[in-house]
């Protein structure tokens, strides 16, 4: 997000740079509230299988400064990719490690799906209300404009942390997923090299390799999103 404001500054264009400061205004309390939910929803959800670490940490909250990680925080404003403060799981309490771990890390993505098609029933309701709103001012048509943006933002955001969270590749949610699969010996095999495995995923990421398939997903998934709601 830092790039394309960047980018907007180096254009010279006041309208493209009015519009990328508003979206880029508008991206971070969704940005909180979007790393929030997610570990929240890892960590009550292991709470219900019987590990309460998350809540004994006071982890268990919307809270975004319970969750902050700086560096994720960071790759997160500057490729619009990156991760909260992860909540932390003791599987010694769960009765099946693995498949309990996997519903764990489901609980994540599946979270911020849910919180996109919240927003979009929002922005759906908004639509309606709004007709019957006049539009003879220049103000009113710009708090329309940001609002729409802002619902926009809010889902289109979700998508794609809920998508780029269940890539089965560690230390993602969806290789807990995608791992239960595996025997046991293979499975912790793979975990021992999670560092190595992130670093050299980060690397094709920042070189922009994967843009082309992730963009492909998350506009299907939003756009599936917007036209149950007929927003598209």
């Amino acid at each position: 997000m830092l790039f394309s404001l960047i980018r907007a500054f180096s254009s010279g264009d006041p309208d493209t740079i009015k519009i990328y400061v508003a979206v880029f205004l508008l991206s971070l309390p969704v940005l909180f509230l979007t790393l929030s939910v997610h570990e929240t929803a890892h960590g009550y959800v292991a709470n219900k299988l019987g590990d309460p670490t998350a809540s004994s940490l006071g982890r268990l909250t919307l809270n975004p400064f319970k969750h902050f990680e700086p560096i994720g925080f960071l790759m997160m404003m500057l490729v619009g990719y990156g991760w909260a403060k992860p909540v932390p799981i003791n599987t010694r309490y769960f009765k099946k490690p693995k498949r309990d771990m996997a519903i764990c890390a489901a609980a994540g993505p599946l979270s911020n799906l849910l919180l996109a098609i919240i927003f979009a029933g929002l922005f759906k309701i908004f639509t309606l209300v709004i007709v019957y709103v006049p539009m003879s001012s220049l103000m009113a048509h710009n708090v329309v404009m940001l609002t729409s943006l802002f619902f926009y933002t809010a889902i289109s955001m979700n998508v794609t942390f809920a998508v780029f969270n269940l890539i089965p590749i560690p230390p993602f949610d969806g290789s807990r997923i995608a791992l239960t699969f595996l025997p046991s010996d293979l499975y912790f095999k793979i975990q021992r090299y999670e560092r190595y495995i992130m670093i050299g995923f980060f690397v094709l990421l920042l070189t922009d390799v994967l843009d082309p398939v992730f963009n492909l997903v998350f506009d299907a998934v939003t756009n599936l999103i917007l036209r149950l709601f007929g927003l598209l």
